[in-house]
């Protein structure tokens, strides 16, 4: 919904400040509202809760936006959903959230008939491409170019699940 927009700000401006404490220049820039007023109009954004009556706790969008930079056309022409803007509140922060959140994804792509679940992760954040890595992702390439900050790309494949506890309805 549109007036989701200002909690969607709020989660990167919190996950940025965070970010910044860690050292980490991750999304240090803000992210314009028309952006993600766009993706919520096209149903790709998610936002998960912990009960239907509570503040969202994380947020998720899932597109088919293929970045030009990082993936080949070889690779664009491979039925996937890529994962991007992935945020937990820092509240919900190590309990596996994200991980469950991923495998949700993964089940999205797989039942809208996607090979892979894809996404780019920040350069400079290999505390990010770890984690990735650990959820089952495999670093397909950096990309050189410095205006590419976000350029750790990487995918695995789009599985059908049901063990990530998570309902659709959290849209």
């Amino acid at each position: 919904m549109p007036a989701d927009v200002t909690r969607l700000i709020q989660f990167r401006t919190e996950s940025a400040a965070w970010l910044s404490s860690q050292g980490i220049d991750q999304w240090s820039k803000p992210f314009p509202a028309e952006h993600i007023l766009t993706s919520i109009k096209a149903g790709e954004v998610f936002l998960i809760k912990p009960s239907s009556s509570s503040d969202a706790c994380a947020t998720i969008t899932l597109d088919r936006d293929a970045d030009n930079r990082l993936w080949t056309d070889e690779e664009q022409s491979e039925p996937a959903l890529y994962v991007h803007k992935l945020s937990v509140d820092r509240a919900f922060s190590g309990i596996g959230l994200g991980a469950r959140i991923l495998e949700w994804a993964g089940d999205q792509a797989a039942q809208q008939g996607a090979k892979w679940l894809r996404l780019d992760a920040w350069t400079t954040n290999p505390r990010l491409h770890t984690y990735y890595l650990k959820q089952g992702f495999r670093h397909i390439r950096t990309s050189p170019d410095p205006a590419v900050v976000s350029g750790w790309a990487a995918q695995r494949l789009a599985l059908r699940s049901n063990g990530h506890g998570l309902r659709r309805d959290y849209k």
